[in-house]
């Protein structure tokens, strides 16, 4: 079957290693369904597999691609889960210590077909194209974790979105923006900050800026870069949540300004099947619609990772059937 993979680790240079060609097609174990793939969106998941990070080299080589919306055999229409819980597990997915994410351990999504547990796959809202619910389950179901589990946040309340044009950045905007929040953004670019307002953000900043006020929440994917402002940017007893950090995880400790003012930090990981049945109902009742910023044939993947990789995204890349 066609597919776009990883060929060996590469640190260094991760596109060195990305493969547009075939693999053998999956065999589908008890328990498990084969989902044809109509759409998949990439992530900086994906990077990081290339590079070798959070997967064993003897996995290789593996299949790209940690989310899609794809048809059962049956004609189902369905948006799959990539959280893979160990056999038995019970309570949170995200904290089964053995779980692992679609190309990991299982091969990946950017390919003709991918099998998953029966229980990684939801329906579809009808009014979501395929494009749209390929996004949902690593970016957005990431920010509605990060939004609505993990900060506390009170609609009226403001939140900092750090960065304003990635896949889960551009999601926390939409969402915050249709939930009551007052939503303000950073952007490198004056492009990024228009995108970032095109979306619902109220305000947007140059990164490090000094706002107007202190917000309640600060919500980070970008670490190193961004951290002393997030920090600097909370209220006293304001939190920051933190799913990421693209630009290296060291930051600046600022432990004096943390215990003084009481601020908080608390780290969001994906989210659970149930987190994603909520999130795709509530995109269903809003209306709302994630950013897509590129929609490419899977053949012509490698233009979407080189984007990815430069930083230049505006929403969520798509990779179609």
């Amino acid at each position: 079957m066609f597919a776009v993979y990883a060929q060996e680790p590469n640190r260094d240079k991760p596109l060195d290693s990305l493969v547009v060609g075939e693999r053998p097609e999956p065999e589908v174990p008890d328990g498990w369904v084969k989902v044809s793939v109509k759409a998949a969106s990439l992530n900086m998941h994906d990077i990081w597999t290339l590079r070798g990070v959070g997967i064993k080299e003897d996995q290789f080589p593996m299949i790209l691609g940690c989310d899609g919306a794809g048809v059962l055999d049956d004609g189902t229409e369905v948006v799959l889960h990539s959280v893979v819980n160990a056999a038995g597990w019970q309570g949170d997915d995200t904290l089964d210590p053995r779980r692992t994410l679609l190309t990991e351990k299982h091969q990946g999504t950017f390919a003709d077909f991918v099998v998953v547990p029966s229980r990684n796959v939801l329906p579809k809202p009808a009014g979501l194209s395929f494009s749209e619910a390929a996004t949902m389950g690593t970016a957005w179901l990431t920010a509605y974790r990060m939004l609505f589990v993990k900060s506390g946040l009170r609609p009226g309340q403001t939140l900092l979105v750090q960065g304003s044009s990635g896949g889960v950045s551009t999601a926390l905007i939409q969402l915050g923006r249709a939930s009551g929040f007052r939503v303000w953004a950073t952007g490198r670019s004056e492009e990024k900050r228009a995108l970032a307002e095109e979306l619902g953000a109220h305000q947007t900043f140059e990164p490090g800026a000094r706002l107007p006020e202190r917000v309640d929440a600060v919500f980070e994917t970008v670490g190193k870069a961004t951290w002393s402002h997030s920090v600097k940017s909370l209220k006293p007893g304001g939190i920051i949540v933190v799913s990421g950090a693209t630009s290296g995880g060291d930051p600046g400790a600022e432990l004096q300004r943390v215990f003084f003012l009481q601020l908080r930090v608390t780290g969001s990981t994906m989210g659970t099947r149930d987190e994603l049945a909520d999130l795709l109902s509530y995109v269903a009742l809003t209306g709302i619609r994630p950013q897509i910023g590129a929609e490419l044939p899977l053949a012509e993947a490698a233009e979407g990772f080189r984007n990815m990789l430069d930083g230049a995204t505006a929403g969520k890349i798509v990779f179609t059937r």
